[in-house]
């Protein structure tokens, strides 16, 4: 039967298989499998690997000379094409179809590329990638015999048209050594049609439509009397390629699993669980843990929606900060998501988009992992799923969860890691060039700080993985330099105008200190976040971090462990080395300019000293750089989750999945605390403050104390009045003093520091005339209509200094003490 097995192989446990189309090869066939065998017995487990020689309608001796092979060899097996010769095509799709192995090789019966060439193109598959295609033509690549000048310089002109054609950037699309991941190619190629010579280039094609990375490896070659393919042959090719042109081949390589549609979806529910509390009542509903971050980020979305509706500038306000204004660039309002969602905002309100955006770009983070992961680094879809789920919901990023979208919303990340390993295959460099110019300029407009935290990461592993493997990087830094040349080319036009508005427009700052203690303790990478479901310590991670929504490390000490172990036990792979040092070299980082050794007095310096107070890094919470670790340890377990997998013995499997959920049961979250939000006072939301404010001619609403960083309920009732009034203070970064350091909140004035301290102690001062005047400058200052106070902690002390500040009492309307200041002019 055509493409049936000759002979008694290994059908399960295979390793690799090695498939030589033949046709009439009975001179070149027999030194082949010998050279095949012997270094495949010299340098593979005895089990774990097969040769398929598919005769593709032979008429001379072929299959024989395979028959007496297998007689010494079992594993070296003949599948039968045929009655008639089909061409390789067609018997390159029997043959990989009927193989078993984890890798799959396909070689030519002249073996033109030796056979110990393999151990470079399995270098590339450890390193992630899909498929390793043997080079003629890539940097590097020795050709010991040449063909003839003439038949060499006519199949590079037909090559050239493929390229340009079909497969833009592979340089050699025709050489017979090549080798792919089993399951991938077992897909590919019985997607595949055609028959002849272009099968190479459709599934190269195929691979690059599904988005699977192929790398092009440099190899030996030599020129072999008797080539079946000539240079006319490469028109063939492209009359091959021209009939698929135009259809709609839905491949099962690049169709949608239903395993990838289960992981997404199981994404999408892990954060609604996170944020079920709140959207019990989005609108009513709030996350004390993210301290006054709520209130802030509700205040972004809905200002962006109103100045977008009025046709204002998006980049700043006066809506609050009144007179100075927020510089809204330098204040990281999301314009990538908050324009586009003007409308939801209006329709639906500022705490829906906010609660959409946190849920939605959450799962969308994992999904966008989970595909880096399933087409760089494992094909196992489980593995890849485990090492995304700890990338997008790891202790730090639900920590930030409560508070900041900026740092959780970070589905460009993935796609940007994924374009830069393009450029290193300097397959389209210009075109990905620009597309990661694209892709970097819209993070911009999603958070800059998660963008040079995620470059700080990638330079890190750039830097590991040139170091062990010399010779990928020696091949990929030119390509890749020319790229990120093109990049920043295409980035800075898109952004120019906004960053120059964000650094020296009005409201700019220079930058913002954190205090000394904005690193991580060692002790902290080692413990339990608040939020883990059943190892969470909130006093521990209190006394460890800034405040909740800044628990940056807190991996907790078994998932260290297991990391540290999976590093041991998989150190010869390249990628894993560098992957170690990239969490080794975050997490030291992370530990800020002064790292203090626990339970000691003992404190030596810290890396970050060298970049603490260099442009840009001068207001990083130096903590934060710890997150750069998630991704990688989501690496790490994808690559020891998939090893296990493919472990034969049930022990080993049982002991490794055990040791792995031993390490991430302690982390799982627990969904985010919430609570009933204070309600508007009536004298805000049914529109009675209009009666004691004069919009028309500039005047604000003042609260009881000002709003700041520490209480900033004042925005909210900013968002329900639609933006009625305008307000000094607030709570957003803006300059201080003549060197404009970055300060949270407006500048102080008198009047508004001695409201603030009232409500701190509680303690009443003695107001006399000059505090009373300088209350009148500020009031003046701030073109204040009326001041309101509502109900809180301390309020009989705040109603008695103001009072005193105003010469008169204020009134009970609306659920809120007002000082009409109209009064007594």
């Amino acid at each position: 039967m055509s493409g049936a097995r000759t002979g008694v192989g290994p059908r399960v446990g295979v390793d690799l298989s090695v498939v030589i189309p033949a046709y009439n090869e009975e001179r070149r066939l027999g030194p082949t499998l010998d050279a095949i065998v012997s270094h495949l017995t010299a340098t593979e487990a005895a089990e774990t690997w097969e040769v398929l020689v598919v005769d593709d309608g032979s008429t001379d001796g072929t299959r024989e000379v395979v028959a007496a092979v297998t007689e010494r060899d079992a594993r070296v097996q003949l599948i039968r094409g045929g009655p008639r010769n089909r061409g390789k095509g067609h018997a390159l799709r029997l043959g990989v179809c009927a193989s078993y192995g984890r890798r799959v090789l396909l070689t030519d019966a002249d073996l033109a590329a030796p056979i110990d060439e393999l151990e470079l193109l399995d270098k590339a598959l450890s390193d992630g990638h899909a498929a390793a295609i043997g080079s003629r033509e890539a940097a590097g690549a020795r050709i010991e015999r040449r063909q003839h000048r003439l038949r060499e310089n006519l199949g590079r002109a037909g090559n050239l048209l493929i390229r340009g054609l079909v497969v833009p950037g592979i340089r050699d699309t025709q050489c017979g050594f090549k080798l792919f991941d089993g399951d991938r190619a077992r897909e590919a190629f019985a997607a595949s049609r055609l028959d002849g010579f272009g099968i190479d280039v459709e599934i190269l094609r195929h691979f690059r439509r599904a988005g699977w990375s192929v790398a092009e490896v440099p190899i030996r070659w030599s020129h072999q009397p008797g080539s079946k393919i000539r240079a006319r042959d490469y028109a063939h090719v492209l009359g091959e390629l021209a009939t698929l042109k135009g259809r709609s081949v839905r491949s099962a390589a690049r169709s949608v699993r239903p395993a990838d549609v289960l992981a997404v979806t199981v994404f999408l529910l892990m954060a609604v669980a996170l944020y079920a509390g709140r959207w019990i009542d989005p609108n009513g509903r709030y996350l004390p843990d993210s301290l006054q971050d709520q209130n802030q980020w509700e205040w972004f979305f809905a200002v962006t929606a109103d100045n977008v509706t009025h046709l204002r500038n998006p980049l700043f306000t006066d809506l609050q900060g009144f007179p100075d204004g927020v510089n809204l660039m330098a204040n990281t309002v999301m314009l990538g998501l908050s324009v586009p969602l003007t409308p939801v905002t209006l329709a639906l309100g500022p705490a829906v988009t906010l609660g959409l955006v946190m849920t939605l770009g959450l799962a969308a983070t994992a999904a966008a992992w989970y595909r880096l992961f399933v087409g760089r680094l494992v094909r196992h879809r489980g593995a890849a799923f485990t090492g995304a789920a700890l990338a997008a919901f790891a202790p730090p990023m639900v920590s930030h969860a409560n508070a900041h979208p900026n740092f959780i919303v970070l589905f460009m990340i993935p796609l940007i890691v994924e374009q830069s390993l393009r450029l290193c295959a300097g397959t389209r460099t210009v075109r990905d060039g620009v597309v990661l110019g694209l892709m970097a300029a819209y993070q911009i407009f999603l958070g800059e700080e998660p963008l040079l935290l995620a470059a700080m990461g990638m330079l890190l592993f750039a830097a590991a993985y040139g170091a062990v493997r010399p010779d990928v990087a020696r091949a990929a830094w030119r390509p890749l330099l020319k790229g990120l040349g093109v990049a920043v080319l295409t980035t800075l036009p898109l952004v120019a105008f906004f960053l120059s508005w964000q650094f020296f427009g009005p409201q700019s700052y220079k930058n913002i200190e954190h205090g000394d203690n904005a690193g991580n303790s060692p002790l902290a990478l080692l413990s339990f976040a608040e939020r883990s479901l059943l190892a969470g310590d909130a006093r521990r991670a209190d006394a460890l971090s800034l405040n909740p929504t800044e628990q940056n490390a807190f991996y907790g000490w078994p998932l260290v462990l297991l990391a540290l172990g999976i590093v041991v036990r998989l150190w010869e792979r390249p990628l894993v080395k560098a992957l170690g040092f990239t969490a080794v070299a975050a997490a030291v980082l992370s530990l800020g300019p002064e790292i203090r050794l626990p339970q000691t007095d003992l404190v030596v310096p810290g890396p970050w000293a060298l970049l603490a107070d260099r442009p840009l890094f001068e207001s990083v919470i130096e903590g934060r750089v710890a997150m750069v670790c998630a991704p990688v340890l989501g690496m790490l377990l994808a690559l020891a989750f998939a090893q296990l997998a493919r472990v034969p013995g049930f022990g080993t499997r049982y002991v490794g999945f055990l040791a792995i959920a031993l390490a991430l049961l302690p982390i799982v979250p627990a969904p985010l605390k919430s609570q009933e939000r204070p309600e508007v006072p009536a004298f805000i939301a049914d529109g009675t403050w209009r009666r004691y404010v004069d919009t028309e001619a500039g005047e604000t609403l003042v609260p009881v104390p000002l709003p700041d960083p520490g209480n900033a309920e004042a925005l909210h009732w900013q968002t329900t009045a639609r933006f009625g009034f305008r307000m000094p203070g607030g709570y957003y970064n803006g300059p201080y003093g003549e060197d404009r350091a970055g300060i949270y909140g407006a500048v102080p004035r008198h009047t508004s520091a001695l409201l603030r301290e009232v409500r701190h102690t509680g303690r009443t001062p003695v107001i006399g005339e000059a505090w009373q005047a300088q209350a009148r400058k500020d009031f003046a200052y701030w073109h204040a209509g009326a001041l309101v106070l509502r109900p809180q902690y301390y309020d009989e002390q705040l109603r008695a200094t103001v009072d005193k500040l105003v010469g008169r009492p204020g009134r009970w309307v609306g659920g809120v003490w007002v000082w009409d200041l109209h009064e007594g002019d």
